[in-house]
């Protein structure tokens, strides 16, 4: 489904020539009061705030020419967190500074306020703490290298050591948390195993790159690297709640981490179910599928003359997910429920 283009909210006549001239450079929708609208070829509305409650999560961006307060109280009731709010960045209708509201890092507003500033001649005005202090941002060095924050609640900690100049530990095992950016790499260190929750060493935060589960601490920032493969084999009409219900419980069970499930794989008969689709997607995982052929000739551990009556092949999910990650490891195998089945390895 196409995504919606950003939205730009100008409420005066002398905002609106700005708000015209900001939608045009971003591509944007611009919406206007409707006594105003026409003269500028904006979108009309009657409430800011019944506007902003229909568009508010369907917009990647917010652009708002007014008083930061009147932005402030339009979108104050669909905050939800960082990892989900979208942009939000306010300018005055005289064009003299762009400030950075919401979402700062992960939704690009601070980025935004500076583009709106350049191209307006405002003052961006960015206050994460990271920003002013000249520090790296954890989540934005992790979506840089592809990896998912784990448990976001943790970012602050992690953060708040950054702006204040602290090293942060990292325990990067596969080495996947990498910088070009050498300041940035400077305020990190690299150590051979994480700390314990609780111990004299552990007064600071630490960064865990792993695809496996920790103990869980405040100050331990767990992120995701999206190495699991998971091979899955499901009955026809098999709903995506029970595929990730059993993908949840075997991670589970083996100390794996469901967020970092990158590909989804089966037999290229499944490659039209729904469930099997929907779950990929939920996860944000891709989808590969085999032939019965290819599958058959992977020695899998545990084959089942059942799957292979229904569907030529002894072995969909174990099968599935050694190809799928290039002969890696096996570490969790099949696990059956009344729906689906499915196994995970490790790519290499």
């Amino acid at each position: 489904m196409p995504q919606h283009p950003p939205a730009v909210y100008a409420v005066t006549a002398k905002g609106l020539a700005l708000g015209r001239r900001l939608a045009d450079h971003l591509g944007a929708t611009l919406f206007a009061p409707a006594r105003l609208a026409d003269a500028y070829g904006a979108t009309p509305f009657d409430s800011l705030a019944q506007l902003v409650a229909a568009t508010f999560d369907a917009r990647p961006a917010h652009v708002f020419v007014c008083a930061c307060g009147i932005a402030v109280r339009a979108i104050a009731a669909h905050l939800r967190d960082k990892t989900r709010d979208p942009a939000v960045v306010c300018l005055d209708d005289a064009g003299r500074f762009a400030v950075s509201l919401l979402s700062g890092h992960l939704g690009g507003a601070n980025d935004l306020a500076r583009d709106l500033a350049a191209l307006t001649g405002a003052i961006p005005v960015v206050t994460t703490a990271t920003d002013a202090a000249g520090a790296p941002a954890i989540e934005m060095l992790a979506r840089g290298c592809g990896l998912k924050l784990g448990n976001p609640a943790a970012v602050r900690r992690v953060n708040a050591a950054l702006a204040a100049g602290k090293r942060v530990a990292v325990f990067d095992p596969l080495g996947l948390f990498s910088m070009a950016d050498a300041q940035a790499a400077a305020f990190f260190e690299w150590v051979a195993a994480p700390a314990v929750p609780g111990a004299p060493d552990a007064d600071t935060p630490l960064v865990v790159v792993d695809w496996r589960l920790g103990p869980e601490a405040p100050d331990r920032l767990y992120l995701r690297p999206k190495v699991l493969v998971a091979g899955v084999g499901c009955r026809r009409g098999a709903p995506a709640a029970d595929i990730l219900g059993l993908l949840e419980t075997v991670c589970r069970e083996r100390g794996l981490s469901r967020d970092s499930i990158g590909v989804v794989a089966s037999i290229e008969a499944k490659r039209d179910e729904p469930g099997l689709v929907e779950a990929a997607a939920l996860l944000g995982a891709a989808l590969a599928f085999f032939s019965p052929e290819q599958l058959a000739a992977v020695p899998a551990p545990h084959p089942s003359d059942t799957v292979k009556r229904h569907m030529g092949v002894g072995s969909v999910c174990e099968a599935a997910a050694m190809l799928a990650s290039g002969g890696g490891k096996l570490l969790a195998p099949k696990t059956v429920t009344k729906c689906s089945t499915a196994a995970l390895c490790l790519a290499v």
